[in-house]
């Protein structure tokens, strides 16, 4: 008898188990595409675009090692994503959703609590002896305590929530680790930009000066004119602006690169390639827009919030039905110690409790109202974070496909410079031109020069923003 009373508080905690419960969430149906069915290059198809014979095109999975080449970058990109103090701060976030969910998803299950009392009581004199009474106390047992009975799946629709804002969090530090990576390799190849144009702005600066003290030579020996001298003077001094405005432009590219790598960089670090050598070995393939809603970590967590609205909605309708909570024990008590755990002592309670809303003035009308509205605004960001994905991957393979076009005419450009400036010095060295020609000539090729590497360091640039708007290397979370 007694060991079948015992069984009472795992009935408690089966019973709910096995009650059918309804859920009045929306039923999760990913909102349509709203972009176009393929990437436009400047409105034309782009090949990368193209589906594979079996129709699926594969997303990229290339990770930054395999992608970027330069073994400095590697390293520089490591420490960011083990230092960056941002990124620290999002991999916390991740543990506070993940505890939130923790929380909301015990109370799908009943609690059960254990307790145990010793009192000990005197009662004033009741007769007219003066009699007073002592009496000690013994208890011991299980409790469960209120426990509600989910039958229209608020609890549930809650703990849905908290799921999905959790794995939403995850895919929120999945996309600052890939917009890391990102702006490491963007002010990495501004620094290496700033490091060749400083190289040519001092070979330049070397290079005018001796052209300045053969001018004064010239000068002296009245071979030349005062204005052909003030023109090689100024001359260097163009050059010499430039160079102190691009170590300026220098350092704050690397004051910038110790905040995302959170600290000073090692002393020791591989020898960096220059820009002509940095791009990628592997290309990017684009695929198809679809296939966004899986790579992009911003995307994901995009629908991982809209999950959680909807189920929002669930818990809101869910409190216009009654409230069926359970609470109940078992346990023993008796005055005396050896016989508290008897038949005699043995004591149980059990009993349903119903909460049945009448009027609130239109409170819970107002939770369906704000839950819904909730929706629609997750909705509308769904849709914009995949417009925003859709522009982003669009005007990367665009700068793919014309910023390599740009390089080539600029390269070009410049081979001709140079040729102009090598006549105009010979022209001037035999008297045929006056030095003014040399002079527009020298400008035109340390601006083209200038201008070439300004354009490799912007075709990287975007190279490397198209590697995050593809989903970079990064997996899907399961």
């Amino acid at each position: 008898m007694a060991d079948a009373r015992l069984l009472f508080p795992m009935s408690l905690l089966a019973a709910p188990l096995l009650l059918a419960g309804c859920n009045f969430a929306p039923k999760h149906v990913q909102p349509a595409l709203p972009t176009a069915p393929v990437y436009p290059v400047l409105g034309e198809i782009n090949r990368d675009t193209i589906p594979a014979p079996d129709g699926t095109t594969p997303a990229p999975a290339i990770g930054y090692r395999q992608f970027f080449p330069d073994p400095r970058l590697h390293v520089l990109i490591e420490l960011g994503l083990q230092r960056n103090r941002d990124l620290m701060a999002s991999t916390a976030r991740i543990a506070e959703a993940r505890a939130i969910y923790g929380i909301q998803r015990a109370d799908q299950l009943p609690g059960l609590n254990a307790s145990g009392s010793i009192i000990r009581n005197r009662t004033a004199a009741s007769d007219a002896f003066g009699n007073t009474f002592t009496q000690t106390r013994y208890a011991a047992g299980l409790i469960i305590p209120a426990f509600e009975i989910d039958f229209w799946g608020r609890v549930a629709n809650l703990s849905a929530a908290a799921r999905a804002s959790y794995l939403a969090s995850v895919e929120g530090e999945r996309a600052f680790r890939l917009s890391l990576i990102r702006q490491i390799a963007g002010t990495y190849f501004l620094a290496r930009e700033a490091d060749e144009r400083v190289a040519l702005a001092e070979q330049t600066v070397e290079s005018r000066r001796e052209g300045l003290r053969i001018a004064k030579l010239r000068l002296d020996a009245g071979v030349t004119s005062a204005l052909d001298f003030r023109q090689a003077e100024s001359l260097l001094t163009q050059a010499e602006t430039e160079l102190a405005a691009l170590k300026l432009a220098r350092a704050q590219a690397r004051n910038l690169m110790y905040l995302l790598i959170g600290g000073p960089a090692p002393e020791t670090l591989p020898e960096p390639l220059p820009l002509g050598a940095q791009r990628p070995v592997e290309p990017l393939a684009a695929g198809l827009p679809s296939q966004l809603l899986a790579s992009r970590p911003d995307v994901v967590a995009a629908e991982q919030q809209l999950r959680a609205a909807r189920a929002n909605i669930g818990a809101a309708r869910a409190a216009f039905f009654p409230n069926i909570t359970l609470t109940g024990g078992l346990g023993y008590a008796s005055a005396d110690l050896a016989n508290l755990f008897t038949d005699n002592g043995l004591n149980w309670s059990f009993g349903p409790s119903l909460n049945v809303p009448l009027f609130d003035w239109g409170r819970r009308k107002g939770n369906v109202d704000l839950a819904v509205a909730r929706e629609d605004i997750a909705v509308a960001t769904y849709e914009r974070t995949v417009q925003q994905a859709f522009r982003e991957v669009s005007d990367a393979l665009a700068g793919r496909a014309y910023f390599a076009e740009e390089v080539a005419a600029q390269e070009r450009a410049t081979l001709a410079q140079r040729q102009i400036a090598r006549l105009a010095q010979i022209r001037y060295r035999e008297g045929v031109a006056n030095y003014l020609e040399v002079l527009d000539a020298e400008r035109n090729l340390f601006t083209a020069e200038q201008q070439l590497l300004s354009l490799r360091r912007q075709e990287l640039d975007n190279l490397a923003a198209l590697y995050a708007a593809l989903g970079g290397g990064l997996p899907p979370a399961g």
